[in-house]
């Protein structure tokens, strides 16, 4: 089967994943059947599709008439024959019971076409064992959506024992037209790699507080705080439901033994039913003001065994060929929005301290949760997962937080690549945007820079507070961190080339800060802008107390600093802060367009007006006296030529800065 012969996907059970799939798969042009056991949940499950449907059109992310007709692309019915008779594609969302999915698929495979292809929304059961329920298990496969569809991007697409190439291959094409981003899981193993990796991290965290080597407190502190994930590792366990953890980890118990032993702390709290934020009480108490996690009581130990035990699923995930550790750090970067993947956390720890310290758990404690994987230290000896040595480009830029590429007509463009974390700027970013600027600087192919966000929903939403404070930031460490990001984005107002930042989404505090330092701001009309340091007790420190009011002026600038709003792109087109503002379906193809025009322009005069206009922030002498050098200097170039004769012979000059 290919894509285009999918045109009607048929989705089982209405609950939480099984209409969030369904919306997804509406909104992406599809005819959907939703199913469910009675009229009461199908119908329930198709009212909350409408009711997230007319949610994103509120919030300007899609159009009122795109949701209309997204909801008219679904059809709620009970009856299961009638559910599946016409479908191309089945994806099964019901309860996590293997006996009863495979009750489900069983009766199903009966009253489906012979072409359709089946997948089940598993988060850990054995594909291969639901697919045994069917006589097409080569047309069977795992499509494992995150909760909540409509928003998370991942979808881990898991090949069973008899799972087909051209199943595969079907459904992650399948997952992209519906705007995710599949990862391949090759083999059908517990957990797959989103929950091989979070579930026993989840684990040992409780292993630590269960053995008296931390306290929640201190693995907290280290998670959130050290290590720089998102949340806590009980704060998290708490936020999806500790018996949703405990589920997943009782079956990675029973399939792959002891080594998955459950920590009493997890199925104490299960069978007192304290479950987390849904039930009030978890490991923190949320009618008493829920986690409330210490910056500063980092551990050491607590960092190290965490992230051996991380390392040490990473090496059984790469060793057994179920997935490539780049594909893992992507897995968990979008399904657990992790900063970093766990293998590039792994290496930059150091590979060989890793294995060592689990070496050392294990003999001092016994247990078989620190038992080396046969392929770590195989990895540890080659020194990481990532063979950075093998590098042929000498001095070659590895870039994790922002992607490179040249999209033609003398462009680079530079995309902020931190979707999962709205593109917020942590101290590798603002590193890795120097070595940028080095590189686009030094290429004389390159003549404008057009600067954008991932993801559609955010531009950059400000500083990673997470990554950058730590566990409570140093002043004097402060300082120069403040230094060193007014210096980066500085050097964009300062290379001789123009830059463009395109905004689509929220465009806030460090963010904006770094729009600033573009020449022009061009933004999608659900963009919005603001300054949310005092917010937060803080002011700017990026440069946003002195460039802001250069453009707007001081007093609309104090405005958007002292109130701390938000404000939306044609007020902000008001006050001169942006340039030009388009629709969202038409940014990308504008904002390239935008930037190429720009470096199509005459970079001779282009060098000498960014200077001029730089030096005359200061100094309006000093600005004057530089515009009359490089006019002079300008005035007998090539460049100057080519215009003139394109001038009068009515074409378009072709500068070559020269």
């Amino acid at each position: 089967m290919e894509l285009d012969d999918i045109n009607t996907i048929t989705v089982l059970g209405a609950g939480n994943m099984g209409h969030g799939i369904a919306e997804v798969a509406a909104m992406a042009g599809y005819d959907v059947v939703l199913r469910d056991i009675n009229e009461e949940l199908v119908q329930e499950g198709y009212d909350n599709i409408e009711w997230s449907l007319n949610k994103l059109a509120e919030n300007d992310q899609m159009t009122q008439e795109q949701a209309d007709d997204a909801l008219d692309n679904v059809t709620a019915v009970v009856d299961l024959e009638d559910a599946v008779e016409d479908a191309d594609f089945v994806v099964e969302a019901i309860v996590e019971r293997m006996d009863i999915k495979k009750d489900v698929f069983g009766e199903v495979d009966e009253h489906a076409p012979d072409h359709a292809v089946f997948a089940t929304n598993t988060s850990s059961l054995s594909i291969s064992e639901i697919a045994t329920a069917t006589d097409r298990e080569d047309q069977f496969c795992g499509m494992h959506f995150f909760n909540p569809p409509v928003r998370m991007d991942l979808v881990e697409v898991i090949s069973g024992a008899e799972t087909s190439e051209e199943t595969m291959a079907v459904t992650e094409a399948l997952a992209e037209a519906m705007g995710k981003t599949p990862v391949r899981v090759r083999k059908d193993v517990p957990g797959f790699i989103v929950n091989r990796i979070l579930v026993p991290l989840m684990n040992e965290a409780a292993w630590l507080v269960h053995d008296g080597t931390a306290t929640i407190a201190e693995v907290d502190s280290t998670t959130k705080f050290d290590i720089g994930l998102p949340m806590g590792s009980f704060e998290l366990a708490d936020y999806v439901g500790i018996d949703v953890g405990a589920h997943v980890l009782d079956y990675m118990h029973d399939e792959l033994g002891d080594k998955y032993e459950p920590c009493p702390l997890l199925t104490e709290k299960v069978d007192a039913e304290e479950l987390g934020q849904k039930t009030g009480k978890g490991f923190y108490d949320y009618e008493d003001g829920g986690a409330d996690i210490p910056m500063d009581e980092h551990s050491d130990l607590v960092k190290e065994r965490l992230l051996a035990c991380t390392a040490n699923e990473v090496a059984y995930l790469v060793g057994d060929d179920v997935a490539s550790a780049d594909e893992i750090d992507e897995a968990v970067k979008l399904g657990g929005r992790w900063p970093k993947g766990p293998a590039k956390m792994a290496d930059e720890y150091g590979l060989d301290a890793l294995y060592e310290a689990l070496q050392s758990a294990h003999e001092e404690t016994g247990h078989p949760r620190y038992e080396p994987d046969e392929h770590f230290e195989t990895v540890a000896e080659q020194g990481g997962f990532y063979d950075d040595a093998g590098d042929d480009d000498e001095g070659a830029v590895d870039f994790d937080t922002l992607e490179i590429d040249y999209p033609g007509d003398m462009v680079g463009h530079v995309e902020l690549n931190r979707p999962q974390q709205m593109n917020s700027i942590s101290l590798e970013l603002i590193e890795e945007l120097d070595a940028a600027i080095d590189l686009f600087e030094d290429d004389d192919d390159v003549r404008a820079i057009l600067l954008t966000g991932a993801g559609g929903k955010a531009f950059s939403a400000g500083a990673d507070f997470m990554s950058i404070a730590g566990g409570g930031a140093d002043p004097f460490d402060a300082v120069e961190l403040s230094k060193y990001g007014q210096e980066t984005f500085g050097r964009l107002e300062e290379i001789e080339m123009p830059v463009v930042a395109a905004i689509d989404g929220y465009c806030l505090g460090g963010g904006m800060e770094l729009a600033t330092c573009a020449d022009v701001r061009l933004a999608t009309t659900r963009s919005e802008f603001g300054q949310p340091e005092f917010d937060l007790g803080l002011l700017p420190g990026w440069g946003g107390t002195q460039r802001l009011q250069r453009i707007v002026g001081m007093g609309r600038a104090k405005e958007i600093i002292f109130t701390a709003e938000r404000y939306p792109a044609d007020e902000m087109a008001d006050f001169g802060f942006v340039n030009e503002i388009v629709e969202p379906d038409e940014f990308e193809e504008r904002a390239q367009e935008y930037a190429a025009k720009l470096a199509g322009g005459p970079p001779l005069a282009m060098r000498y007006t960014k200077r001029a206009m730089h030096k005359g922030w200061d100094d309006h002498d000093a600005g004057l006296e530089v515009e009359s050098l490089g006019f002079g200097h300008v005035v007998n170039s090539e460049d100057v030529h080519e215009g003139i004769n394109a001038f009068f012979g009515d074409d378009e000059p072709e500068f070559e800065g020269k």
